[in-house]
């Protein structure tokens, strides 16, 4: 099986597993942007070790993509991503992302430490060297 494969069917599984997982997508400018927050242990192992996501009941991966909605087919676009997470009582975390490539496909990954239950207000700077738009969005995070 390709990475490109089991890497979606990963993502997709997370997607199906419970309501509060479910993809979000906003539309900021020319570009389509779809965002999910989920806990790490949704990764195998396999896929764990390969782009070096640390697995645990207590860390999310956030997996952020790209496309150009100009274009019917709307391809995947490479971008610069930069944000922060910040907990309800005002904690901040900077979240680094990962860019992760298969064939035309672009993820970005971050991960982020949490408590269950505890609420994220995200705010993520998509920088395409031309413009700058904004992703916001609140999720509240489970313990697996």
């Amino acid at each position: 099986m390709s990475k490109s494969l089991l890497l979606s069917l990963i993502f997709s599984l997370a997607l199906l597993s419970a309501p509060s997982f479910a993809e979000q997508k906003s539309q900021l400018g020319p570009y389509e942007v779809h965002y999910i927050a989920f806990n790490s242990t949704f990764v195998t192992p396999e896929i764990a070790k390969l782009y070096d996501i640390q697995r645990s009941r207590y860390n999310a991966l956030i997996n952020i993509s790209v496309l150009d909605s100009r274009n019917k087919n709307k391809p995947a676009v490479a971008v610069k991503l930069s944000g922060t997470a910040r907990n309800l009582i005002g904690n901040q975390t900077n979240l680094e992302f990962k860019e992760v490539r298969e064939g035309e496909a672009v993820y970005y990954l971050a991960q982020l430490r949490f408590s269950n239950e505890e609420t994220f207000r995200f705010e993520i700077t998509v920088d395409d060297g031309k413009s700058q738009q904004l992703l916001k969005f609140q999720q509240k995070l489970y313990v697996d």
